[in-house]
């Protein structure tokens, strides 16, 4: 296999991740509060926690070093505009997700609490949960649209003057 076609699985490999792991976490943390189990959803939030630092943290880091070797291997300019807007899309996604993140963990810890003291969840755990679940939408969409950028590469003129000519 050549470096460009190594690249671009790679690539579309951690792309998968990404929002694969993304889709099944909040799948799974969504089944799980539906229970109001704290100890289900304390065992449901710290797979949920690993699997963000196995997988996602992973996939986060090696995406943007895919990304540009693909880039530079290709000829592809970073400022490109389907390349510029996914860029920006890849923060967009970044500012969401690593709330979440910390969210998760004390989503984890208050479950843990209160199955330990046989108490129901307590308010801050529903409140934190509404956070992170409100989060999730614009990840998950900014998610999908960097997919269809990279798949439909379009002609988007973000760093082009255009001198009007009379």
């Amino acid at each position: 296999m050549d470096t460009e076609n190594l690249l671009r699985l790679l690539h579309v490999i951690g792309a998968a991740v990404l929002l694969g792991t993304g889709a099944g976490i909040a799948f799974f943390m969504v089944i799980a509060r539906r229970t109001e189990d704290p100890k289900l959803i304390a065992h449901t939030a710290n797979t949920v926690v690993l699997a963000d630092t196995v997988f996602t943290a992973t996939a986060v880091v090696l995406q943007p070093v895919t990304g540009y070797l693909l880039a530079r291997t290709i000829g592809w300019s970073l400022t490109d505009g389907w390349i510029a807007l996914s860029l920006a899309l890849y923060v967009v996604t970044g500012l969401f997700w690593l709330p979440v993140v910390w969210i998760q963990i004390r989503l984890r810890n208050i479950a843990r609490l209160a199955d330990s003291s046989g108490s129901p969840l307590p308010p801050e755990w529903y409140r934190l949960y509404r956070i992170w679940f409100a989060c999730g939408f614009p990840a998950f969409f900014a998610v999908i649209c960097i997919f269809w950028l990279m798949l439909t590469k379009p002609d988007i003129p973000l760093f082009e003057l255009t001198v009007l000519s009379r």
